[in-house]
């Protein structure tokens, strides 16, 4: 917007809240059906098909490549259509997707349906496309709109799952497939793609936050407000970006929370049964965990409004530094719940750190060209966490060895966030 003298004037209120709150709701709805809802479909296609989970969960391993490897291609596309035309475009794919998951017989029809178009679609229509719009409609309150609409996704992880095994018992297998791709079709393209969510301020004449033109651009400042937490004061180019530490810093800190996340996801309930905790009580701290996460996605939201993002990023990592240290060392019910509530905490408010990150020291116009650079890398960790945990215990016996792994990862992490100083610009 800097150099950019034409005055816009807004038309009626700000449609800002508004468009949040269809990306909060294709968030939902997507993250429902896509990441939530498999494992309740896991051992139902095992008995259905007669399938090894192994495979099945291949199913998952594949989109979740899908989902983050193009994430460079995916921001481009942002970069050229718009949020809206990807998240519309993206969960077209997913519907497509699990509707033909209703007519899955054989093994690489899993891979190509879910596998392929159900992650990619996620990838085009979830993630980048949501955090890029907030991006483009907030800046004051960045993070707080960060957090609302990634909280919606833990909702999802709450909603859908149950819903998912209900339909299943009443109506089977093939048609819940069915069922999801007509909720897919309706909350995520119509409703949340279609009617709700706006690629920019400027495309209504409105400005970011719902401020004046003038305003937006730094020509005057709000009556009484002052700022609290830094915001670049340029909008740097993906090339700039890479070159500088700070970027990498990010990057790394934000791989070695997803790390933490795949492991913990993949492999918490069976550690918790081989040191002598019954199956209920392993579940109810699996369950518990992104429960917590929510708390952590809205805390770190509302509290980045006030404070900067990288000492709630070292906060967040000396409490899951803190919570893995007690799941390595303690037998103790009442540690173990203590560990899910911190764990819960600390890995919600870190998801929500990356593109806070990225929009506060990198500003609105590059936006998805440089979170798409950095995305694939937590993919990465997320995805070989559980696979690296696995071999580990095969090989040796036990998860010790994996999660000490994950608690020195996270360690590195904090230190990432200690250094993570806002870049300065280059001339």
């Amino acid at each position: 917007m800097i150099g950019n003298s034409k005055v816009i004037k807004k038309r009626g209120g700000f449609y800002g809240w508004i468009a949040l709150a269809g990306a909060m709701l294709v968030y939902f709805t997507t993250s429902g059906t896509f990441f939530y809802s498999y494992g309740v479909f896991l051992p139902a296609m095992c008995n259905e098909y007669g399938w090894s989970r192994a495979i099945v969960g291949g199913g998952l391993s594949v989109a979740l490549l899908a989902f983050g490897l193009p994430s460079p291609l995916i921001g481009a596309s942002i970069a050229r259509f718009g949020p809206r035309a990807n998240i519309v475009f993206g969960n077209l794919l997913v519907v497509i997707g699990l509707a033909g998951m209703s007519i899955t017989t054989e093994v690489w029809q899993l891979y190509l349906f879910y596998g392929i178009l159900v992650g990619l679609g996620g990838g085009f229509g979830l993630y980048l496309p949501c955090t890029i719009m907030v991006n483009n409609w907030f800046i004051r309150k960045r993070s707080l709109g960060m957090g609302l609409v990634i909280s919606a996704g833990g909702l999802g992880g709450f909603a859908f799952p149950p819903l998912a095994t209900w339909l299943i018992s009443t109506v089977g297998l093939q048609m819940t497939w069915l069922a999801l791709a007509m909720i897919q079709l309706t909350c995520a393209i119509l409703i949340g793609g279609l009617i709700l969510v706006r690629n920019r301020p400027e495309d209504m004449g409105q400005a970011p936050d719902g401020i004046s033109n003038a305003q937006a651009n730094g020509i005057e400042d709000e009556p009484g407000y002052t700022s609290r937490v830094y915001q670049s004061p340029m909008d740097w180019q993906a090339r700039q970006a890479i070159r500088k530490p700070t970027t990498w810093l990010i990057a790394t800190l934000c791989a070695a929370n997803f790390l933490a996340i795949g492991t913990v996801t993949a492999h918490q309930v069976a550690y918790l049964k081989d040191i002598g905790f019954s199956p209920i009580v392993a579940a109810m701290a699996l369950g518990l965990v992104p429960g917590m996460s929510i708390l952590g996605r809205l805390g770190f939201g509302l509290l980045g409004v006030r404070f900067e993002v990288r000492h709630l990023a070292i906060v967040s990592f000396i409490i899951q530094v803190t919570a893995l240290i007690i799941l390595l060392t303690t037998k103790t019910l009442f540690l173990i719940y203590i560990y899910a509530v911190l764990f819960g905490i600390s890995y919600g408010a870190l998801v929500v750190a990356l593109p806070t990150f990225i929009g506060a020291y990198y500003g609105r116009i590059h936006y998805a060209q440089i979170l798409g650079l950095i995305f694939p890398l937590a993919i990465i960790a997320e995805a070989a966490g559980p696979i690296i945990a696995g071999a580990i215990n095969d090989a040796m016996g036990t998860y010790i060895p994996a999660f000490a792994i994950i608690t020195g990862f996270s360690t590195v992490g904090l230190i990432c966030a200690i250094l993570a100083y806002p870049p300065k610009p280059t001339e």
